[in-house]
């Protein structure tokens, strides 16, 4: 199939004195994607899925699809006059030393760094602030490529051992592998096959780690269903390790993590279905055989132990509390009938944690960081001085230490991380990124605007001060909307460059986030999913209506649960923005809960198998089933990565096929296929910025830009 695509783009030179306009024609030559006769029948509305081929991760028609959908993308991308600009600016501000907030483990103190333009961040470490700095895991050195990354460090009690999890291009498999913490010598078999897990160890014998059964088929692909918690002695194979929850039908559940608790005393085991609402049970580590004790047997909230100080559990819970609460119960009857409140609910959503012996409560308050800090009997000691309006986080350490480190940001201010004395309550700056980029010259503000319902969202824009409101500013509206999970303020080193062509960048608070708690959540789940999308069309024409921009300079962003909030948008107001970025987006909402672990976000969105009316609901915005014959639907640019086990690439790929298949008009449909790359973690260094210009590309240049929007400034000025 071959179409050739126009644009009009402003020629820089012209565009200072008479906004004079060329035509330039680029012309697309889509891979041919063959049609398959699949048919299910759902309460007996029969549904095509003619793509459904793609599936097949193993397949060689699926790779020929994949290199020929690529080379078609890739030629596009390169032939955009200022892509490379992008690339090299984007390569300037990225390179900058990074450095995380430093932890104590035995007689070391360990911190990770970047020089800068590193893949991967490295692991250091040094005796006392004073001793002489070491590498002691350099994950540049796991892979020549830079695709191999390290999931997770863990050391002993005594900090001798430790055991850290690698992440080979991207996937959600996990191998962990146990060294000396001295030597850095490896000192046991890798353990192999492992899935959303932590490392926890008991003591220096050795540590609790959770995964699946191997799955049949596609490991990137195959439905894993139940998971479950091994203990790994040290000296012993893995085939020893012991099942010590999940080995029955009983105790079958999607998600299982198990925690020790500081002092050595306790297991806690999670067990949830889907991911929100999960079992909560423990075992007593001090007893010979330990039993396994029900804290919570069912899976309506949201509960978990945060410490323990002696027999008193310390538990933070949504249970009659949809913004959270902490209480306290003794481990002899843990039940929460015996519950009693030490920090009770506020109208503001708790994140609580605790170091030194105390809690740190943080609130948010209109996705704004507040923090508290209390003693383990709830009396309030201060509030926290933060440096400004921003997301802090952080607020952890062990319990003997006199100070933690937070790391503070927001929009337009690059991560600084403090030291905070725990005693007094003071903060000092312990390490300022040097990046070439000044917050001085962009502004962030709230604001609150009405839903199609009436319901007031909160968004945060941020651009350069004195930006003009002429209805013709280059426009990034991002959403997430889901799972609980909040969008707080925070800087991006990527969109610093955005901001910097006079960009705008759009942050609302969707309803089925986490930013006003479980209500909040709850209103933007399964038969009220709508009020997501709807929520993040009202933001797209706020921003048009206060003349930030307009339709033909607006691009819509998302990635995972925000794909399909993008692919949802631009499938039902196709005339509202000009560019769609899709990212690892949930596209096929018949079939998602298929894959992986993919049935545990039910909770969410429910499933096509559910009954009749959720079936209906779902279809009547899947993105994949609503393309729709002759609409002109925005550019768009559809990115994944070929490893991604957790929302599969067969999603992007049915959408993208379907797009190409069906769009009406000029704009271009292209999908960019990350090779040796998963769900986002782990990702290089130079993977992200190629990734960024390509996307800060295509968007500019399907907005009319022909050169960079600050050097026609620059001509103008």
């Amino acid at each position: 199939m071959k179409r050739t695509f126009s644009g009009i783009f402003a020629l820089a030179i012209l565009a200072s004195c008479n906004d004079s306009e060329t035509e330039k024609e680029i012309s697309l030559n889509y891979p041919e994607t063959k049609k398959v006769d699949t048919v299910t029948n759902y309460f007996g509305t029969e549904v095509k899925d003619p793509y459904r081929w793609l599936e097949d991760d193993r397949s060689e028609e699926t790779e020929e699809w994949v290199e020929a959908q690529n080379e078609v993308t890739f030629g596009y991308l390169e032939k955009i006059p200022f892509r490379k600009d992008l690339e090299e600016r984007l390569t300037e501000i990225w390179n900058y030393e990074k450095i995380s907030a430093p932890r104590k483990e035995g007689d070391y103190i360990y911190f990770s760094k970047n020089d800068g333009l590193q893949n991967q961040y490295v692991v250091y470490r040094k005796k006392g602030e004073d001793g002489e700095t070491e590498v002691f895991l350099d994950p540049n050195k796991f892979s020549e490529d830079g695709t191999t990354s390290l999931a997770g460090l863990s050391f002993s009690d005594n900090g001798k051992k430790a055991a850290y999890a690698i992440s080979e291009g991207g996937s959600d498999w996990r191998k962990i592998i146990v060294i000396d913490a001295e030597t850095k010598e490896i000192v046991e078999d890798t353990i192999q096959d492992v899935k959303f897990s932590g490392i926890s160890w008991k003591e220096n014998d050795g540590f609790y780690y959770s995964s699946y059964e191997k799955p049949e088929g596609s490991e990137l692909s195959a439905k894993t269903d139940q998971h479950r918690l091994f203990y790994h002695k040290l000296g012993t194979t893995q085939g020893e390790d012991e099942v010590i929850f999940g080995d029955t039908e009983k105790q079958k559940h999607r998600y299982v993590g198990g925690s020790v608790s500081e002092d050595n005393r306790f297991l806690f085991i999670s067990a949830r279905n889907s991911t929100s609402g999960g079992k909560l049970y423990m075992m007593d580590l001090q007893k010979e055989n330990p039993e396994l004790v029900t804290i919570l047997d069912h899976e309506d909230t949201d509960t978990n132990v945060m410490d323990n100080d002696g027999s008193k559990l310390i538990i933070v819970t949504n249970m009659d509390a949809p913004n959270n609460r902490i209480v306290t119960v003794d481990a002899s009857n843990p039940s929460p009938e015996n519950w009693k409140d030490i920090i009770p609910e506020t109208e503001n959503v708790l994140s609580p944690s605790t170091a030194g012996g105390y809690i740190f409560a943080e609130y948010m308050v209109d996705a704004i960081s507040q923090v508290k800090q209390y003693d383990y009997n709830g009396e309030l000691v201060r509030e926290i001085e933060l440096p400004g309006i921003g997301s802090a986080g952080g607020f952890g350490a062990k319990k003997e230490e006199d100070e933690l480190y937070y790391s503070f940001t927001n929009y337009v201010t690059p991560g600084t991380i403090y030291k905070l004395d725990i005693e007094q309550g003071t903060s000092e700056v312990y390490n300022k990124p040097a990046i070439k980029f000044n917050p001085e010259n962009f502004e962030s503000k709230q604001v609150f605007y009405n839903s199609k319902d009436g319901t007031k969202v909160p968004m945060i824009i941020t651009h350069k001060k004195g930006l003009e409101l002429d209805g013709k500013n280059p426009t990034m509206l991002y959403g997430y909307g889901g799972f609980n999970i909040s969008l707080t303020p925070s800087f991006s080193t990527a969109n610093a460059v955005w901001l910097e062509q006079g960009g705008v960048y759009a942050v609302p608070n969707l309803r089925g986030g986490g930013e006003y708690g479980k209500e909040w959540h709850d209103a933007g789940i399964k038969l009220k999913k709508q009020n997501v999308f709807d929520d993040f069309i009202a933001a797209a024409e706020y921003l048009i209506e206060q003349n930030y921009t307009s339709s033909d300079y607006l691009a819509i962003r998302g990635a995972s649960n925000g794909g399909l909030l993008v692919g949802a948008t631009m499938t039902q107001r196709p005339e509202l923005m000009k560019v769609a970025l899709p990212a690892v987006g949930v596209m096929d909402m018949l079939r998602y809960h298929t894959f992986t672990a993919g049935a545990g976000w039910a909770y969410d969105y429910g499933t096509s198998e559910d009954n009749e009316e959720m079936f209906k609901y779902l279809h009547g915005y899947s993105p994949v089933h609503n393309i729709k014959e002759g609409i002109e639907y925005p550019a768009t640019l559809v990115t994944t990565g070929d490893h991604d086990d957790r929302v599969v690439p067969a999603h992007s790929f049915k959408f993208a096929a379907e797009l190409q298949e069906k769009q009406a008009g000029n704009n271009p449909v292209l999908i960019r296929i990350e090779t040796k790359a998963g769900h986002g973690a782990g990702k290089p260094t130079k993977m992200i910025i190629e990734e960024y210009a390509d996307v800060f590309g295509f968007t500019l240049y399907n907005m009319g830009y022909e050169a960079l929007p600050n050097e026609i400034d620059e001509i103008k000025g």
